[in-house]
């Protein structure tokens, strides 16, 4: 292997070593993680004997209510008093649903337990039935608030009790879980407000000291979910979802969305916890903050389901401080992951889009996204192509820089060939090495200048992998043949072919295709306009130049089309630039250049200098062999 290519594998391996180091995580989470290692069997073990207890309760309620038929009124009072105690007055009763809604969601509220059981979002539809989204629904979500009660002999839940409705709206609804104490009730309160997609609410304890625990300073609030499929391709879905939270004083974190996973939430209050699926998330936030004392977050995978894509069930601590009248605030928005959106809110909430670490994020933060938002009145297709030309203008000096010195190389090729000549006999690498950098130094070729401007343009490519396919602004616009630019486009669905689905897919992305070929036809040009005997010195560098987009076509053929129309135009404009530059600076022009500085005396710098110092300190050695 030669010097240059030494040289290439060494920059690929800072690079590669740079990412991984800033992209790894710090002592401080490494710590972290290792505290919730070590506790997650204990809570796992307190979880299973929540599970264990409820079960326990239902089986004795079942046990305990299956006589009743044959009592008497009294006595029938007399059991459900002995069961639920003051809430004995709420035990029975019958389901009714209320709906609050404005121009964005409408929400179905639930008397028994006056839970939110269902959220449509009115302006987004589901991708295959075409029918309205709907964020989850009575069959896929739990709403509860645990009661420790009567010094914690008892403990009830309010999904077990029938509320009443106090106050009734079209945009508020007061919901009260009557006790049999005068005076003593809970209150749940919804609102919404016009053209928002985040619902005000509360619990309000009036009378409560005596009933709930006197040892007790927090109650626990549970929400669970199954996340319905909602969009074309389930597994994009299933590598998007997971659960974001942010805690009083730390960074927004997150749930490894690729593996079962129980997370504690003990190091700080939490502020908000976020259940996020593709293109949409529900999210409960607290006015103030929840409290960390046996709060955690629980993800579910559900690999071989078709329909669901992941469960998730979380528990954060309520304060409670034992008054006559206390009231906790808090808010559920409802609603897609669209940056300004959430960012208008001002709680971080716009972080649980991904956009890619560190510069990468700027990009789409400066860049992809406020483009998308000012021309979101056109086809996205047609903003995509606005995009790669905005892109290709503010990187037209890289191209420039990068198609020049192709081009000298190219020109120097009598020189190269001359020298390959004179040492063909010869064995000894290094001298040719040095003799071939003495006549890129006198021509004024740097070989290196090629390859890093190539390299800036990587957090671009990267910054727009991770961002499109979760682009909101996407999801189910079409263009030319694309019905979603948020998915891949199929124009042909073979089918199940062992190996092939599993490598490849099922189908055929012609947006794909268009940028697998466009790719190796620059990949061709590219390998052309290199020296020859550069080529034959490398040929597991040619193989991977070629191996490269095949992986690629493997990876896009089921992502977002939109990001593979990016890559083809891309492609394109490249092709157009380097025809233009070729226009303009011919290669004859290069060459006059090139010898004019071959006539000029030749500068070496102390940096250069110490290289060939360095080169003839190693040679010596073989010389002596």
């Amino acid at each position: 292997m030669d010097k240059k290519s030494l040289i290439g594998l060494g920059l690929i391996a800072v690079i590669l070593g740079v990412w991984l180091y800033f992209s790894g995580p710090s002592k401080e989470q490494i710590e972290r993680n290792k505290r919730i290692r070590d506790s997650i069997e204990l809570v796992q073990k307190e979880e299973q004997a929540r599970e264990a207890a409820k079960l326990a309760s239902a089986a004795a309620k079942a046990d305990t209510l299956k006589p009743l038929l044959a009592l008497s009124d009294s006595a029938k009072n007399s059991l459900l008093v002995e069961n639920y105690k003051d809430f004995a007055v709420s035990a029975n009763g019958k389901e009714e649903t209320f709906v609050i809604e404005n121009e964005n969601i409408r929400a179905t509220i639930n008397s028994k337990g006056a839970q939110i059981e269902k959220v449509e979002l009115k302006k987004y539809l589901r991708a295959e039935q075409n029918t309205p989204l709907i964020l989850f629904d009575k069959d896929s979500t739990n709403f509860s608030l645990k009661l420790n009660t009567y010094d914690r002999s008892r403990i009830f839940s309010t999904d077990s009790f029938y509320f009443t409705p106090v106050k009734q709206s079209s945009s508020e609804l007061v919901l009260r879980l009557q006790t049999a104490k005068p005076g003593s009730y809970i209150d749940f309160t919804y609102s919404l407000k016009p053209s928002d997609f985040m619902v005000d609410a509360s619990i309000q304890f009036t009378g409560m000291q005596n009933i709930i625990s006197q040892s007790e300073d927090q109650l626990q609030l549970n929400w669970s979910m199954v996340y319905p499929s909602q969009e074309k391709n389930i597994e994009l879905e299933k590598k998007a979802a997971t659960v974001y939270f942010k805690q009083v004083g730390n960074d927004v974190d997150y749930v490894n969305p690729q593996k079962d996973e129980l997370k504690e939430l003990r190091d700080a209050d939490i502020k908000w916890v976020s259940y996020k699926q593709q293109f949409f998330n529900a999210t409960i936030i607290a006015n103030n903050a929840f409290s960390k004392g046996g709060s955690f977050v629980k993800l579910t995978q559900h690999p071989e389901s078709a329909t669901i894509v992941k469960s998730v069930t979380g528990e954060l601590g309520i304060p409670y401080n034992r008054g006559a009248s206390e009231k906790f605030g808090f808010k559920f928005y409802f609603g897609p992951n669209h940056y300004y959106t959430l960012k208008g809110y001002d709680m971080e909430l716009e972080n649980i889009i991904p956009m890619g670490w560190s510069i990468f994020s700027y990009i789409n933060k400066w860049l992809v996204i406020p483009l998308f938002n000012w021309l979101d009145f056109m086809n996205m297709g047609l903003v995509i192509l606005i995009l790669t030309i905005v892109v290709k203008v503010i990187l037209l000096p890289i191209a420039y820089k990068t198609y020049m010195s192709g081009a000298k190389m190219r020109v120097l090729k009598p020189e190269t060939d001359a020298l390959n000549a004179k040492f063909e006999k010869n064995a000894d690498p290094m001298k040719k090495q040095q003799e071939q950098m003495a006549l890129y130094r006198k021509a004024g070729v740097n070989p290196l200048s090629g390859c890093i401007p190539l390299l800036l343009q990587f957090p671009l490519l990267i910054a727009l992998f991770n961002f499109v396919p979760a682009a909101i602004e996407l999801r189910q616009k079409g263009f030319l043949w694309a019905d979603d630019l948020s998915t891949y486009d199929s124009i042909w669905t073979f089918g199940h072919v062992p190996f092939v689905n599993w490598a490849y897919g099922d189908h055929v992305s012609l947006f794909a295709a268009l940028m697998f070929v466009s790719t190796i036809i620059y990949t061709y040009m590219n390998s052309s306009m290199m020296p020859q005997q550069n080529n034959a010195q490398m040929p597991g560098m040619k193989f991977m130049m070629y191996f490269m987009p095949v992986i690629f076509l493997a990876v896009m053929n089921s992502y977002a089309a939109g990001l593979s129309w990016y890559y083809f135009l891309a492609n394109m404009f490249t092709f157009l630039q380097n025809w233009i530059i070729k226009k303009i600076v011919s290669d004859q022009k290069i060459r006059a250049q090139l010898e004019a500085n071959m006539k000029k005396p030749v500068k070496t710098s102390n940096f250069q200098k110490r290289l060939e110092e360095m080169a003839k300190q190693r040679q010596q050695p073989v010389k002596k062999r």
